[in-house]
């Protein structure tokens, strides 16, 4: 190894004229010369790779995060734990970002992202403190980049109907929770996943993740987190006498306003007697219980014995219309939001009505069973069994605040991560066998490049083992003995190997199930090698930006 920050050479009277020139233009800047520069920007992707370095892989350690009014937030998801740390340092926030950028698009691979940025940096650092150039390890990383993208299109194993395939679907799901949750919770939240995705997928059309509602309520444990066919809406019924319990519903769903409204303009209605003011107040109740009548008749019309009625508005309800409902033994919730109006035509089926004119049964959903479950204050409406639902609901439980949270960040990317198989149709095998794949091939792919672009091709062979190395550290196994055994079992067999993180031994990821997603792969080469590139060629930092504010002005005073 080498010295984090290897002391400055000598510097030549050119790079002493570079950095006077920038004092010249500007007396306050702080610059950075040459080798000192890179010794920066490798000292601060290393110090972010070791903050994240223990969180890699299903036996990765958890960090505590604390805010400034004390909020606990317990997690081993490498995007949060960039988003919430406070980070100073300018070339550490730029590998956050590409970490950050690389679960927008991905969902999953922050960590290794981190990893391997740092780790194509520490390479790089050992070559040019003996004098290379940094633009020609670029050019050896760029040419290492292709190759290994090349590799990784023959090594993932094509899916061609993923959506059939439940079982593949949730080894993937399974690989992506147990690196971010306990595994006993981890299998439990991978079968609502993977159920969440069936339930929601239409074949050859994108799909919108939006139409999974996660619900959390706080009681109970995490393990009493379940997936629902139909929504868990947050509120209840707003009449004691209303329903708690129905079966065989049809679900009305509609944007009617069943309570008194001002007009919109300013307008004023004059009365001289009691008597014209009452008939005022009977013409506008006459207005809203036409509207409630007319969903009584539908209700009437359609419902026979043993069917139960269930009205979900977006606009408010009024007392007395609350009550006309609950005297016909219709459960009726007001004030719904609008994202779950989308969500219910499509669990239920039916379609959403803006107006109480032209009430067909065509209009109506059905579900199974609704009722409702009061917790402390808060109410909570199930609407489950569902026939052939398009929208559902992952219910999380827990006891406190950071186990929901944990649990929502997890299934968040669980969800990512079937999707993205579904989209990809492929997966590869996971366990570090794709590194420790290209490793060896890279191997062989130096001998065909000339020259001194060998020596990146070389460095970057290196750096991707980073992630093979970190999860035999993380699961307590000596690094070397996991990595040549592992490289040995490849040379010989030729097979796809991954490392057992619980027995330390070589296995075969196909074999137990141990899936990564294609595209997280890709996006986090590409991504790091882009960063990796960029930071090697920076050889000065400058802090000479324009000032603000109160000091910005004085100079223009004293003149």
């Amino acid at each position: 190894g080498c010295p984090e920050n290897p002391p400055a050479p000598h510097l030549r009277p050119a790079d002493l004229a570079m950095a006077a020139s920038a004092k010249y233009v500007n007396p306050d800047a702080e610059v950075v010369a040459k080798a000192q520069a890179l010794a920066v920007n490798v000292a601060a992707a290393n110090g972010l790779q070791m903050v994240l370095r223990s969180n890699l892989g299903p036996r990765g350690t958890l960090k505590m995060l604390v805010g400034g009014a004390g909020q606990i937030r317990i997690t081993k998801d490498g995007k949060v734990l960039l988003h919430e740390m406070q980070i100073q340092h300018p070339t550490a926030m730029l590998i956050a970002r590409t970490a950050t950028a690389q679960d927008d698009i991905t969902g999953d691979g922050t960590t290794s992202a981190v990893l391997l940025c740092g780790e194509l940096l520490k390479m790089a650092q050992r070559y040019t403190t003996e004098g290379l150039h940094p633009r020609v390890i670029c050019e050896g990383y760029e040419k290492a980049k292709d190759h290994a993208l090349e590799l990784l299109d023959s090594f993932k194993k094509s899916v061609p109907e993923p959506l059939q395939d439940r079982e593949l679907l949730t080894c993937v799901a399974r690989t992506a929770l147990r690196t971010k949750l306990p595994q006993e919770l981890a299998d439990l939240m991978t079968d609502a996943v993977v159920s969440s995705v069936q339930c929601i997928a239409t074949p050859h059309q994108p799909i919108d993740l939006h139409m999974v509602e996660i619900m959390t309520i706080q009681n109970k444990l995490g393990s009493d987190s379940k997936f629902v066919r139909g929504m868990v809406l947050d509120h209840g019924a707003r009449h004691p006498d209303m329903p708690k319990y129905l079966e065989n519903c049809f679900i009305c769903t509609c944007n009617v306003s069943m309570e008194y409204e001002k007009s919109e303009n300013a307008s004023g209605f004059l009365y001289s007697s009691a008597e014209e003011r009452q008939k005022l107040v009977e013409s506008e109740r006459r207005f809203t219980d036409a509207k409630v009548r007319a969903f009584i008749e539908l209700k009437r019309k359609v419902c026979t014995d043993g069917q139960g009625f269930v009205l979900v508005n977006q606009k408010g309800i009024d007392p007395l219309s609350l009550d006309m409902l609950a005297k016909e033994g219709i459960m009726a919730l007001r004030r719904a939001k609008r994202r779950n109006m989308e969500r219910l035509t499509l669990a239920c089926g039916g379609e959403a009505v803006n107006s109480e004119i032209d009430l067909t049964p065509d209009i109506l959903g059905y579900a199974g069973k609704v009722f409702d479950e009061t917790l402390g204050d808060e109410k909570f409406t199930f609407i489950e069994d569902c026939k052939n639902a398009k929208s559902c609901t992952i219910l999380v439980r827990g006891p406190n605040s950071h186990t929901i949270e944990q649990i929502k960040d997890a299934i968040r990317d669980g969800l990512r991560a079937v999707k993205n198989t579904v989209d990809d149709e492929a997966v590869v095998a996971g366990a570090g066998a794709y590194e420790n794949a290209a490793y060896l091939s890279l191997q062989q792919f130096k001998s065909s490049v000339s020259g001194k672009a060998k020596l990146g091709v070389e460095a970057f062979a290196n750096a991707m083992l980073v992630i093979p190395k970190v999860l035999a550290e993380n699961s307590g196994f000596d690094i070397q003995d996991s990595i040549i055994s592992m490289q040995e079992e490849r040379e010989k067999s030729g097979a796809a190997v991954g490392l057992d993180v619980v027995t330390g031994d070589v296995m075969l990821p196909e074999v137990e199930g141990i899936y990564d997603n294609y595209r997280v792969k890709r996006q986090c080469i590409h991504l790091s090698t882009v960063l990796a590139s960029q930071l090697l060629l920076v050889d000065e930092i400058m802090k000479a930006g324009k000032k603000m504010g109160k000091d910005a002005a004085k100079p223009e005073d004293e003149v």
